[in-house]
């Protein structure tokens, strides 16, 4: 069985940080592009992080460049995402997800195209 288990979440104070892990199982998602996403009550899931296979190609949404950093470890099936100087606007559920490697296709992935989701974790700034 296949999944995605987001940890590191938590309660943290405006300009504090916080690292999120994402452990897949299951199988191995060393070819797949991994990302990051969050979404709060009400609103779309967002777009915050995405990595390609080796890690050697990264994408950030605007609002999220030079606070967060998005890194991989294959031979341990994790990604990471480092926050730092986080707001209170950063205040939402964060979700990993994979996508399977498809030859040609557009990259970053878009939100519909990732093929695995993890349930997600709290992360609450604190003004």
């Amino acid at each position: 069985q296949v999944q995605l288990a987001e940890s590191g979440g938590g309660l943290v104070q405006a300009g504090g940080s916080l690292r999120l892990s994402c452990a897949a199982s299951g199988r191995t998602f060393s070819g797949d592009t991994m990302a990051w996403f969050r979404q709060t009550p009400g609103k779309e899931r967002e777009f915050v992080a995405a990595i390609n296979w080796s890690g050697a190609r990264t994408h950030y949404a605007d609002s999220m460049k030079g606070r967060f950093t998005i890194s991989r470890v294959n031979a341990k099936n994790t990604v990471y995402l480092q926050m730092n100087s986080l707001k209170p606007e950063d205040t939402a559920v964060y979700y990993c997800a994979a996508r399977s490697v498809r030859p040609g296709s557009t990259w970053p992935p878009p939100l519909l195209e990732y093929d695995y989701w993890g349930q997600g974790t709290q992360v609450t700034v604190s003004s």
